[in-house]
């Protein structure tokens, strides 16, 4: 086992995680990225706790909750890996910006802001490095109202 490359290949998987929501790529990508089931713990954003779903629940989940953006960017930086025979542990930075169409803002800001960090794990399969929990923690938000803004959009569709 080659520890650089593990490294490379970890840091590489977070930039496929952000690449899911950023492209809005959800075929190929999520089982490029995730095991099944996978464990999700969104609750510093979302008021809703830690949960193990199957891959493709959280996929559609996903593909619901970011539809109604115009874009998302998902920077993912100063990554901390620690890597224990096949599973690891991924510490990293993470500002995800989130805009929403003109027309749902209103006369107010557009953009939801997330600044934080992932605390993930990922286990060694057979096809490569995969996470099997993911972790934000939000240390600050602007306009998280429109996160709801968006869900709600979501559920017109």
């Amino acid at each position: 086992m080659n520890a650089l490359a593990d490294r490379a290949e970890l840091i590489e998987l977070l930039g496929r995680y952000a690449d899911i929501a950023d492209l809005k790529e959800f075929t190929e990508l999520p089982r490029l990225v995730f095991t099944d089931p996978l464990t999700i713990d969104f609750g510093s954003v979302a008021d809703i706790p830690p949960m193990t779903v199957p891959l493709g629940d959280y996929v559609e989940n996903v593909r619901a909750a970011f539809a109604p953006y115009t874009a998302t960017h998902h920077t993912i930086t100063g990554h901390v890996v620690t890597i224990d025979g096949g599973t690891a542990t991924i510490h990293a930075h993470v500002r995800a910006e989130h805009w929403v169409p003109a027309e749902q803002a209103g006369d107010g800001p557009n953009r939801w802001l997330v600044v934080g960090f992932y605390d993930n794990e990922a286990v060694r399969t057979p096809d490569g490095w995969r996470l099997s929990r993911v972790k934000l923690t939000a240390a600050h938000q602007e306009n998280p109202q429109l996160s709801s803004v968006a869900l709600a959009a979501a559920q017109t569709r």
